[in-house]
């Protein structure tokens, strides 16, 4: 396939929209169709405890496609995303409940060919406020249920003139159920699955044209094994289904997008309160948009 004029107008007009795999990070992307989670997220803490993690992720993606297919040429788009997240463990009416804020930042960068059209974005992102409510906690049986609403706050980057930003120009709401379960000495189970509904970008493109999308969906599922304890090695596959989207409410053709990706990885106690995390993922299919060939991530985390 060859790129059209066609593919590059929902590009123009919010490529953070449009191009679903453009994501933020784990955890806490700012993708359009998911809430990435890390194998363990949904364990609950004792009540007073603090969290301060500090997220890195690099991706590079070399290929392009539209209605499952490839287009021909040379397309690509690198990410380097940092997020900054802040949690407190807290009790309310009994329940575990953790509130806290993701504070997201980095750079896009197109390449090759496209390069000319999406250029390049850098700053902050949109901040994500979220609280983890615990209808299960049950650490004896390593047994826990969790439901997490976020909210996505438009304070980020964002030039209505530019093809990538790193913030969005829309409030963003989503809603995400995680389940942990201990399925032998050594094995744990780790699902979560959200749905995301979106605001409307009234300053989409250069000619102040109105940007709205679907809802967006996605399932994940995380195996770990115990390797000692405190450390761990996990696997996870995820499926992600993106909304489509409308300019001044004309369907933009080729913008919902299903991404289903892998990722594999490690997690070590350095010491009892400090935790290192890294994992390589891919994605595995895209049906539109950029595709990721190697993503790496990494995270540092203290409890207080």
């Amino acid at each position: 396939m060859s790129l059209s004029k066609s593919l590059f107008t929902p590009l123009r007009a919010s490529a953070l929209a449009a191009l679903a795999t453009v994501g933020l990070g784990a955890l806490t992307s700012q993708s359009a169709h998911a809430i990435d989670i890390d194998a363990g997220d949904y364990t609950a803490l004792p009540e007073g405890t603090n969290v301060v993690a500090l997220y890195g992720q690099h991706a590079q993606r070399n290929s392009l496609y539209a209605r499952g297919d490839q287009v021909n040429g040379n397309y690509g788009l690198d990410s380097n995303i940092g997020v900054l997240r802040i949690i407190h463990f807290t009790k309310i009416a009994g329940y575990i409940v953790d509130p806290q804020i993701l504070l997201p930042f980095g750079e896009l960068k197109a390449k090759g060919d496209v390069a000319p059209v999406l250029g390049k974005g850098s700053g902050v992102a949109d901040a994500i406020f979220a609280a983890t409510v615990w209808t299960i906690n049950d650490p004896a049986n390593r047994r826990y249920l969790g439901i997490t609403p976020f909210v996505y706050a438009p304070i980020g980057n964002y030039d209505r003139n530019k093809a990538l930003n790193l913030g969005e120009n829309r409030w963003k709401y989503a809603l995400q159920v995680g389940y942990i379960q201990g399925v032998s000495e050594k094995f744990t189970v780790d699902l979560a699955a959200d749905v995301t509904a979106y605001g409307k970008n009234n300053r989409a493109n250069t000619a102040g044209q109105s940007l709205e999308q679907n809802q967006s969906y996605q399932l994940q599922a995380f195996l770990r094994y115990d390797l000692r304890p405190g450390i761990d090695l996990r696997a996870g596959l995820s499926r992600g289904y993106s909304g489509s989207t409308k300019l001044d409410g004309v369907s933009q053709a080729n913008t919902g997008n299903r991404v289903d990706k892998f990722q594999l990885g490690s997690s070590a106690f350095i010491t009892p309160t400090t935790q290192v995390m890294a994992l390589w993922g891919k994605d595995l299919t895209v049906s539109n948009g950029f595709k990721e060939n190697s993503r790496i991530n990494v995270r540092l985390l203290q409890l207080f």
